[in-house]
C-alpha cells in the first residue's frame, strides 16, 4: 500500500497496528527507518519489528488522532496522539499514550517512516 499524502500515514498505521499485522508496519518504514519504542532506546530492522510485536501483544487496538503535519519538500514531521488503553490479553491493565513526533520522506514508493518516535519529546 502506497501512502500519497502524510496526512493519511497515521490512519494506515492505525489500521495496520488493529489487524495486528506487525509485518505491514515494517512496510511502511524506510530501508534505514528508526523506531524509539521507548524514550532513549533506538532500534531498527529486526530490533523493531520485535519492539512492534511487543505493542501488539496485549492484543488492544490503538486510537490516533493527527494534530499536525508540516511538509518541506520530500520530509514531513507529523504530530499524533496515541492511545492503547483496555485490559491486555494476560488479563492487566493497558493505559498507554503518547504525542508522536514522526519524520516521513516521500519516495518512490509513497511516504515512508524514517523516524517513529511515538513518545515525542518524553
Amino acid at each position: 500500500m502506497e501512502i500519497a499524502d502524510p496526512h493519511t500515514f497515521h490512519a494506515a498505521w492505525a489500521e495496520r497496528f488493529n489487524a495486528r499485522d506487525a509485518d505491514g508496519m515494517m512496510e511502511l518504514f524506510e530501508p534505514d527507518g528508526v523506531l524509539i519504542p521507548q524514550p532513549g532506546t533506538l532500534t531498527t530492522g529486526e530490533d523493531s519489528l520485535n519492539a512492534l510485536k511487543g505493542f501488539l501483544q496485549a492484543g488492544l487496538p490503538i486510537s490516533v488522532t493527527t494534530r499536525h503535519v508540516y511538509v518541506a519538500g520530500d520530509l514531513a514531521l507529523v504530530i499524533a496522539e496515541w492511545a492503547i488503553k483496555g485490559t491486555a490479553a494476560d488479563g492487566s491493565d493497558v493505559d498507554l499514550q503518547g504525542r508522536t513526533a514522526d519524520v516521513l520522506r516521500k519516495g518512490s514508493r509513497g511516504w515512508k517512516l524514517a523516524i517513529d518516535n511515538p513518545f515525542g519529546t518524553t
